[in-house]
């Protein structure tokens, strides 16, 4: 209930005291309110009577003569007065008279002394006087059951039971309403009694709580539905008695339909305007109702607007809350309860959770005989019944059960017992239909509740009317024990109150057929089977095709396809005619088929003999492949080898006689240079891969002036020219060092070299000379790594010079720079490959560089031999070092 039953107001009580005896109003006793109020005329024993009586009429107090309506009566049908018009200004409770500044404030200038002020209080008055009415009369009729319970137990009359109800509210200290509600809930114990149970263990912990209440809210509400005569005063008892305590502002019942439809068959809380949009809604469209029909567990959305889902009154509460809980008895659902909130929904404790289930298995019972309103004149739809359906069942093509739900003792679906198999049943275990017909689904198939989900899935249609098919779902039956499979394809409806199971069992034969006939088409072959006895020939479609012939043509025998064969083929055919029909055994052999149409195919053949007991030749079984596609594909693959192996022998002795000719011109050592004072050695390692013949070069040559040239340099790029260029950039380096230059001049003159003169290659190279006499070291760098120093523990490159790499431009001027050496002293030389790493930057390979030269072994040779072993290059590039130590 919305609110306990209340005393009138003392406006009230004071109106009927002014008006004398016969208007007044007694007080309520422990009975239920007074009966007097009803017949004020009545005996003391009459009024005794009818406050004894087993139900007394709500709207009793609203007839009385001279009561407190008949007031407002007179005023509202007063001739001229501004309320004889429905709609008028103060007809709804809450008008204009209810603004700020007190209930009948003086608004618009009207005082609450002026007679329209006085009339607007009349009605605000009548109007709690009318809720507290009807919350007396439902809460009459909890006590006149109370009452009815007390008789059978206490096996006394009417005013003994009354009489006992209110001594022991007042020793208990309630209400006689609330003893009343716990009286039904001790007799019940039925669901409504366990939520409500529930519902005060959980809130009579809670400081201020009112937890009395909720039970008879609880069992207001379920007076007031079971009360109802149709589906939309429900909602309306549903909303005021039990979920507007509960923050809900308006409740929809929907009604589910055999094709899965829903109807809106009852609602409080929407306009008019906004149930009649919404009064049916079509099968597979999803809404909130639709979720809830579905999802068993039903939909407690916390708001409605975040799940983008349509439903009624979403334009009034966008961001509002929605339950919605399947309305179901005996294992079908019968609709569902959709409840609105104002304002988004908080997760509500179990015991509100179990209210509201309670409260749509109310609904249920009143959606169990609800029909749908008819358009016009239209007969109404009549379910068909078991016997109907078994007609139906009969007339179908395909196995078909009908099946009925069975309930325990508790009403709830407990299984389906086969009420019928038509005459194309086929049990997967292979029993007759007299076993399985009559049988409890469960019982004949107890598989069904395993991995195929079939029982769930029957369940499901039962409970939402929503029909279910699968192609090749797997049925187990047990025989003896022994999981025997086989897959069919399945169809379950629902049909009034009972369920049709149709199963198509697969043919597995004709299945495997249609397999085979795909994969001797994909593959390309074809099948044949000879009597040799008969002369019988069997060819498939495929192998006709495969010999360009018509199907209605003669089959070729065996012992004519030398002749339908390449002349060339005619040894391997007969090789394989001999061993298949005279050894007898397995045999397979290609050759090229001649067809008539004068394309010619390549054929695998491959057949087996098949004898009888005694050994003797029966028939011959075989078949046929088109291997053109990969015999054109070897021959193609065949060509492609043999010139990869053609030019990878080109290749090779190309990279060979390149490898020579660097190694003529750059041997990996040479022979000691012989210089007063100066120990000079050089090192020259290849790429270790022949295909990356590098264009890294040296020199170490005395002049005719007594000067030592030390040089190094690099030719972008690998192979054949990469060594050419090579070669050109040395020995003309060589001839112009005789002029006499200076290392920043030769270079000058090499860069022109590199770009008129070798096809416009790019290079670096480093190019010092050496004075024994002074023991100085004059040096130029072209885009090249500047030489290494080594003096006394350390090492240290050379400060840089500016200079240009080798064929990038026309003519270039190179900066040079001398150096002291002193006795001791190392000088070292090299090209990138001694360096360079793909991870890493130059400048730390160049640290690991210096950190290995800083180690001078005894000899010069040592220590070039150390610095080639621990280099961490990993470009695999050939590499040069040339290194000098004064002496």
């Amino acid at each position: 209930m919305s609110e306990q039953p209340r005393e009138p107001d003392q406006d009230g009580e004071a109106r009927r005291a002014a008006a004398g005896p016969a208007s007044a109003s007694p007080p309520v006793t422990s009975d239920g309110p007074s009966a007097t109020s009803a017949c004020p005329s009545a005996t003391p024993d009459e009024q005794r009577a009818l406050s004894d009586g087993p139900f007394m009429s709500p709207d009793a107090p609203l007839a009385e003569a001279g009561g407190p309506f008949a007031e407002a009566d007179a005023l509202l049908t007063e001739a001229g007065g501004p309320f004889t018009e429905a709609g008028g200004p103060f007809a709804e409770a809450g008008g204009p008279f209810a603004e700020a500044g007190g209930p009948f404030g003086e608004v618009g200038g009207v005082s609450p002394a002026s007679p329209v002020g006085r009339l607007a209080a009349t009605v605000e008055r009548l109007s709690r006087e009318v809720r507290a009415a009807q919350a007396e009369a439902e809460g009459r009729a909890l006590i006149e059951l109370a009452k009815g319970v007390l008789v059978e137990r206490l096996k006394c009359g009417p005013v003994q039971a009354a009489r006992q109800l209110a001594e022991l509210a007042e020793q208990a200290r309630v209400t006689p309403l609330e003893l009343a509600v716990d009286v039904i809930n001790q007799a019940a114990r039925d669901r409504m009694s366990e939520v409500t149970d529930a519902f005060l263990a959980a809130t009579k912990a809670a400081d201020g709580a009112e937890p009395e209440s909720a039970a008879v809210r609880l069992r207001a509400a379920e007076s007031g539905v079971l009360a109802a005569d149709d589906t939309q005063a429900v909602a309306d008892a549903l909303l005021e008695q039990a979920l507007r305590p509960l923050g809900a502002v308006a409740v929809a019942v929907w009604a589910a339909g055999s094709d899965g439809s829903l109807t809106l068959a009852g609602s409080a809380g929407f306009s008019p305007a906004e149930a009649t949009r919404w009064r049916y809604v079509p099968p597979d469209v999803v809404t909130v109702a639709r979720r809830g029909l579905i999802e068993r567990e039903g939909q407690w959305i916390t708001s409605l607007g975040r799940t983008g889902l349509p439903s009624i009154g979403l334009h009034y509460h966008p961001d509002g809350g929605r339950v919605a809980l399947p309305a179901g008895t005996g294992g079908r659902i019968h609709g569902v309860l959709e409840i609105a909130w104002p304002a988004p929904l908080t997760p509500q404790p179990p015991q509100v959770v179990r209210q509201v289930e309670a409260l749509a298995e109310l609904c249920a019972h009143t959606l169990e005989t609800y029909t749908p309103p008819q358009a016009g004149t239209q007969e109404p739809r009549v379910l068909p019944d078991a016997a109907e359906l078994m007609d139906l069942a009969d007339g179908l093509h395909d196995p078909a059960l009908v099946l009925v739900p069975h309930l325990d003792g508790d009403g709830h679906l407990a299984d389906f017992r086969i009420q019928h198999v038509n005459s194309r049943f086929l049990d997967p275990a292979g029993r007759p239909r007299a076993v399985v017909s009559g049988a409890l689904l469960l019982e004949a198939y107890p598989m069904a509740a395993g991995d195929s989900e079939l029982f769930q899935r029957v369940e499901r249609v039962y409970a939402t009317g929503e029909p279910f098919r699968a192609r090749r779902m797997n049925l187990t039956a047990l025989v003896d024990q022994v999981p025997l499979s086989a897959v069919a394809d399945i169809s379950i409806s629902r049909h009034g109150s009972s369920v049709l199971l149709i199963w198509r069992i697969e043919d597995e034969t004709a299945r495997l057929a249609s397999l085979l006939q795909h994969a001797q088409r994909l593959g390309r072959i074809g099948g044949f089977e000879e009597n040799v006895l008969t002369g019988e020939i069997t060819w498939n479609g495929q192998l006709f095709d495969l010999y360009g012939r018509p199907q209605s043509s003669t089959p070729v025998p065996l012992e004519e396809l030398p002749s339908h064969a390449h002349p060339d083929d005619g040894v391997s055919i007969r090789r394989f005619l001999r061993t298949l029909l005279h050894h007898r055994r397995p045999a397979a052999a290609a050759f090229r088929l001649q067809r008539p149409d004068g394309v010619t195919r390549h054929i695998r053949i491959v057949a087996e003999p098949v004898l009888d007991t005694d050994g003797r030749l029966l028939l011959v079984r075989g078949a046929c492949q088109d291997i053109s596609a990969q015999h054109w594909t070897e021959v193609a693959l065949a060509a492609t080898r043999d010139q990869l192996a053609h030019t990878e022998q080109q290749a090779t002795e190309r990279n060979r006689l390149t490898l020579q000719l660097q190694h003529a011109i750059m041997p990996p050592t040479q022979a000691p240079l012989r210089v007063t004072g100066l120990q000079v050695a050089v090192r020259y390692r290849p790429a270790e891969t022949e295909q990356l013949v590098g264009g890294d070069w040296y020199d170490a040559v005395v002049l005719p002036s007594g000067y030592v040239l030390l040089c190094v340099g690099d030719v972008a790029g690998h192979g054949i020219e990469a060594a050419t260029s090579m070669v050109v950039l040395r020995n003309a380096l060589r001839g112009l060092a005789v002029t006499g230059a200076g290392p920043g001049q030769l270079l000058s003159w090499l860069n022109i070299v590199a770009h008129h003169l070798t096809g416009s290659v790019t290079a670096t190279a480093v190019c010092g000379l050496y004075d024994p006499v002074r023991r100085t070291l004059r040096w130029a760098r072209a885009g090249h790594l500047p030489p290494v120093l080594v003096r006394g523990g350390e090492a240290a490159p050379l400060p840089l010079v500016k200079g240009l790499l080798l064929g990038a431009v026309p003519e270039v001027a190179y900066e040079e720079d001398e150096i002291q050496l002193a006795a001791g002293d190392t000088l070292l030389m090299y090209t990138d490959g001694l360096i360079e790493r793909r991870d890493r930057p130059v400048e730390e390979s160049l640290t690991h560089l210096l950190t290995t030269a800083r180690t001078a072994p005894s000899t010069l040779d040592q220590q070039l031999d150390r610095l080639l072993t621990y280099s961490k290059s990993d470009t695999d590039d050939d590499t040069c070092i040339v290194g000098i130590r004064v002496g």
